[in-house]
């Protein structure tokens, strides 16, 4: 029930810092969900594996921009403050006080737990000392013919001064005697990145697993290279070795300004990043003696506050490689398929891919789209039998003109930039925006930029200032005596591997008014157009944070007027102060707020007087959810939005977003349901506290278990008519407006 309006006009400063929770920790606080999801029990084995994996590779990036970040700050002595009130050595100091009991955790999870219930599962990971002389023998050959030859062990002494350590590279530290001078020498010796992390013995020589071979038995090859230091150091004897890990600053600096080539200046900061920044952290284990760590740290000029003492393996992202590893059914998540949209089952294409029947008769796509707008929702349905088709059609389609779409990240052999390529070839005129700053995946970027390039393909690059990060595509279409803008637009990236990781919707529509505000967005990409105003579209940076803004507001006024108020947004983060304060003044008057944050939440929910109606909730689960969909009540003429923009100042600023109303009552409805459906679960959700801690919600004794995720999988599966938004059906959708 909604609590009682304010009817107070207490003067609160709500810029106040005291009402905010500060980005970096809350960022953790996310980090720790993915680390819980490893140390659940009811997590699947090999998937406890993963969640502990991903959570070192998002310690990793964390360290190499946003902690390299702040140590820029500190060393330029920089007082700004956080609009949570802490200078960045603050920040520093508090990300490490956080940080390190959670990386323990880690670690002494991986080591007494996961790894024991790993080798009761035939999954062996060995410690090279506890190997039989064969399984020795078997693997000192290969060191001798597979990584000797990669290897280059470098001297570190008057006249070799110590070597440049790469970005997350794995290094033996290594003390040797010069047995006719006695003298003591220090080397490095690098961890080959060519060679798997983890060496497999071949099944023969594997541990016996209920009396046949063990599904995996093997050593990490530092071990193996540690134990063979002798034929790399000849004639010294070796006194000690000690592991330790780089982590640098890799974010790229770019003066666009400058540059007259957009496209050369990122691959020359490329070099720069694969030589690497400055060390923000430095990985050791904890038995290593103070003189190698001094010497490391004197070094690498770091301090002690950047080390982080391992007990165990090094490195552990790398242990995504035993995904891979053939395991029995129960040890996995159950495989996923994704469902073709019914809508989409009775086409007139070719195959285009594995999930797509190849089915002769029936309507082309753009007929269906003609039909009324369609919503995918993936990876409940499938990716390649929509937009990889609708893009695969138009290209193909002699009635096309054009083509014209963005690309932030795609997968290295992707279909639809294929599908580009056919379409240039093919005559049409394709003009694709690659933005070439998305952080980590420029490289791939360039490639792609410069093989659409080769074939005619009008590619622009973004522009200065701005990252585009808005998921559109539209096709010009010649019908008969006109011509019609078919355009899809998105919350996720057009790249099909990670759709069947992420929760993202797309929603296909031929609207007249949409397809002219999507034309105006792609001249504002690609020409020298300032559109000001757009007619249903929300476009960052030109209107959205006014328009978010104002349907805020609009619910505010409607709650002083007597109206019932209701607001409910799912998003990755949640930085922006401006937007914050406003559902601050929301939740004063009464609106009630239901907020669905995965990662990063500043605001601070349930504080006496600001935020009482403001409830804040996080999924982590086996899907990383990535949709962003925001519904407003409206005193009943409900509104609802999906797109590709989060509520932080970069997004609305510092990024071309797009945001589309949805205007299919049926489609509203569907949302309204996914949404309903992520506000029950009790099984991945995390209820976000005023203090900045998250508490897993628990299914009770008389309340049965709801994932979000797998509802939606079942609904998919069972129903397809809810989930593919079949044309004229009727659903019972949770109510949001209670």
């Amino acid at each position: 029930m909604p609590k009682s309006k304010k009817t107070s006009h207490q003067q609160i400063n709500l810029s106040d810092p005291q009402y905010y929770l500060n980005r970096e920790l809350s960022w953790l606080e996310f980090n720790s969900r993915v680390l819980h999801e490893a140390t659940d029990p009811r997590t699947p084995l090999l998937e406890r594996l993963k969640f502990l994996a991903i959570f070192s590779s998002n310690l990793d990036e964390f360290f190499m921009v946003r902690v390299a970040v702040l140590k820029q700050q500190v060393e330029a002595k920089v007082s700004r403050l956080s609009f949570d009130g802490r200078t960045p050595q603050q920040q520093l100091d508090e990300i490490s006080f956080f940080l390190r009991p959670l990386v323990a955790q880690q670690h002494e999870h991986f080591e007494q737990v996961l790894r024991p219930l790993l080798a009761n599962h035939g999954i062996h990971i060995l410690d090279y000392i506890d190997l039989t002389e064969k399984q020795r023998k078997y693997l000192d050959n290969y060191f001798e013919e597979q990584i000797f030859p990669v290897v280059t062990p470098l001297a570190v002494d008057p006249s070799h001064p110590f070597p440049y350590i790469s970005n997350l590279s794995l290094n033996l530290a290594v003390v040797v005697k010069n047995p006719e001078t006695e003298e003591e020498l220090f080397a490095r010796v690098k961890v080959p990145t060519v060679i798997p992390r983890f060496l497999a013995l071949p099944p023969e020589l594997g541990i016996q697993h209920q009396g046949k071979p063990a599904l995996w038995t093997g050593v990490p090859l530092e071990q193996a290279i540690a134990h063979n230091l002798e034929s790399l150091f000849p004639g010294m004897n070796i006194q000690e070795y000690h592991l330790f890990r780089i982590t640098r600053d890799a974010d790229l600096e770019l003066e666009e300004d400058e540059a007259d080539d957009l496209l050369l200046l990122i691959e020359q900061e490329l070099r720069k990043r694969r030589v690497g920044g400055n060390p923000v952290r430095i990985e050791i284990q904890s038995q290593t003696p103070e003189v190698i760590r001094n010497r490391l740290l004197q070094d690498l000029e770091l301090s002690e506050n950047d080390i982080y003492e391992v007990d165990g393996l090094l490195g552990l992202r790398d242990l995504m490689y035993f995904m891979s590893v053939p395991v029995p059914a129960e040890l996995k998540d159950p495989p996923w398929r994704s469902v073709v949209p019914i809508r989409l089952q009775r086409i007139r294409e070719p195959n285009i891919s594995s999930e797509v029947p190849e089915i002769e008769e029936g309507k082309d796509f753009f007929a269906v789209i003609r039909e009324r707008d369609l919503l995918v929702h993936h990876p409940y349905q499938s990716f390649s039998a929509s937009v990889v088709r609708f893009i695969t059609s138009a290209a193909h389609d002699p009635n096309v003109l054009a083509i014209k779409m963005t690309l932030y990240r795609t997968s290295g052999d992707s279909p639809i930039v294929n599908a580009l390529i056919a379409a240039a070839e093919n005559g049409n005129q394709v003009s694709v925006l690659v933005e070439l700053k998305a952080r980590f995946d420029e490289e791939n970027n360039i490639y792609w930029a410069r093989r659409l390039e080769s074939v005619g393909v009008h590619v622009v690059y973004g522009l200065v200032g701005l990252k585009t990060h808005c998921k559109l595509v539209m096709v010009v279409r010649r019908e008969q005596d006109r011509i019609r803008h078919y355009v899809h637009i998105g919350t996720g990236n057009y790249n099909p591997k990670t759709a069947r990781l992420y929760t993202d919707l797309g929603l296909f529509t031929c609207q007249e008014e949409v397809g002219a505000d999507v034309t105006d967005v792609f001249n504002f990409l690609t020409g020298y157009s300032r559109q000001k105003s757009y007619r249903k579209l929300l476009v960052a940076p030109v209107n959205m944070r006014d328009r978010f803004v104002g349907l805020i507001q609009r619910e505010i006024e409607n709650a002083q007027n007597g109206l019932s108020g209701r607001i409910v947004a799912k998003m990755n983060s949640l930085v922006d102060p401006q937007i914050i304060s406003t559902l601050y003044k929301a939740s004063r008057v009464g609106v009630q707020i239901d907020l669905i944050v995965r990662g990063i939440c500043c605001l601070r929910p349930g504080l006496k007087d600001i935020s009482e109606n403001i409830r804040v909730m996080s999924i982590v689960g086996r899907f990383l959810e990535h949709s962003r969909i925001f519904y407003f009540y409206n005193n009943g003429q409900e509104e609802i939005y999906i797109g590709s923009a989060d509520w932080m100042p970069r997004n609305l600023d510092r990024r071309v977003e797009v945001i589309t109303p949805i205007q299919d009552p049926d489609i509203a409805k569907d949302l309204q349901e996914i949404l309903g459906i992520m506000l029950a679960d009790n099984r991945q959700a995390w209820e976000l506290q005023a203090d900045g801690r998250y508490i897993q919600r628990r299914p009770g004794e008389d309340c049965p278990e709801v994932s979000s995720q797998k509802t939606l999988m079942s609904m998919a599966l069972n129903s397809p008519a809810i989930a593919s938004n079949l044309m004229g059906s009727k659903k019972n959708s949770v109510h949001l407006d209670s």
